[in-house]
């Protein structure tokens, strides 16, 4: 099906363009086309499921799409793990424009572990694993140079919970919305706040800030 046969998904992928544009991100074609295309298949089971409150295909687009692309640069080319990953975000967009990268996407909810496991065998995902377990319960052997964090809990309670899912020496990083600040004063210890790197604001989007934190034992 044509990404853009309908007069909203049509918008949808202008706002896409114009978004990727102010990210100054460039994607392959095909992968935006495979984008848009995780979108169709958000919209298609939302409406048996509600995978999520977000029901136009802009709004998808800006809420999830973008929301999710904004972190790349930020993120070395190492094996990712997506903590409380809900219908596959920031997850599934970064498999799809680092095919060359492993991500394992990792939520304790079935019906939406079942779409993202759909999403990636329909989209050919190879490079994504689907890992339904709570993030306390969750033993990965080796743990995860990379942990992307994207609606989970404050800061505080999220290290505490998933600190043992990132090696000795890995990065956390935690997207937060523009008070992220007050967030650091609850670090635990064995972390390290590494960098806060404020996003480009997104039109109707929120405003997002990167938290960037270390493994302090490192090896």
């Amino acid at each position: 099906m044509p990404p853009e046969d309908t007069p909203a998904w049509a918008e949808a992928a202008a706002v896409l363009d114009t978004g990727l544009a102010r990210l100054d991100l460039d994607l392959p074609a095909t992968a935006r086309d495979t984008a848009l295309h995780l979108l169709r298949l958000l919209a298609t089971w939302n409406h048996h499921y509600n995978l999520t409150a977000l029901h136009t295909p802009s709004d998808m687009v800006t809420g999830h799409l973008l929301d999710s692309l904004a972190v790349l640069p930020h993120l070395p080319a190492l094996r990712l793990l997506d903590v409380g990953t809900g219908a596959g975000f920031p997850g599934l967009p970064l498999a799809i424009a680092r095919p060359q990268v492993a991500h394992v996407l990792l939520d304790s909810n079935l019906k939406k572990t079942r779409f993202v496991q759909h999403a990636a065998l329909t989209l050919g995902l190879a490079n994504v694993e689907v890992v339904r377990a709570r993030a306390e319960q969750y033993r990965p052997t080796p743990p995860f140079p990379v942990v992307v964090a994207r609606a989970f809990a404050p800061l505080g309670r999220l290290l505490r919970t998933l600190g043992h899912l990132c090696a000795p020496g890995g990065r956390i990083y935690a997207l937060k919305g523009p008070a992220a600040a007050n967030e650091l004063a609850d670090l635990p210890p064995g972390f390290l706040h590494v960098d806060s790197v404020p996003l480009p604001a997104l039109t109707g989007g929120r405003q997002r800030t990167l938290l960037i934190l270390a493994r302090a034992d490192a090896a």
